[in-house]
């Protein structure tokens, strides 16, 4: 059986498991409908410059809850969204090789953080 951990870093390539709401009604004016168990394949990740936002593409391998998301589609989610209710993933077979990749994500976050800091700086 696979044994997911809790994480609080997921990377391309991990297998995460997270909990997101459904919503329904107008944009204006959403009502939750449920809540939804998305377990997904990372394919990317990206990290934004100007806001420091993460966006992840994730291949859903499945779903379960309130309207459920069909197997093999792919979804893009913002980083805060998935780490809203927590996140788990499944160990990778060679976690050394998870950090050399966790450890590239966190220097392109670290340089946005800087280069955001510099035009907030410059501009203000």
């Amino acid at each position: 059986m696979n044994k997911y951990i809790s994480t609080d870093s997921v990377v391309a390539g991990d297998v995460i498991k997270y909990t997101e709401g459904v919503f329904g009604g107008s944009w204006r004016r959403p009502s939750h409908v449920g809540d939804r168990v998305v377990v997904a394949r990372v394919l990317r990740e990206s990290y934004g410059e100007g806001k420091q936002q993460h966006t992840f593409s994730l291949e859903v391998v499945e779903s379960t809850g309130c309207e459920p998301i069909d197997k093999g589609k792919v979804i893009r989610r913002k980083g805060r969204n998935i780490y809203r209710n927590g996140v788990e993933r499944l160990k990778w077979e060679d976690e050394q090789l998870r950090q050399g990749v966790a450890d590239e994500k966190h220097s392109r976050g670290d340089k946005a953080r800087a280069a955001r800091a510099y035009r907030k700086e410059t501009y203000c």
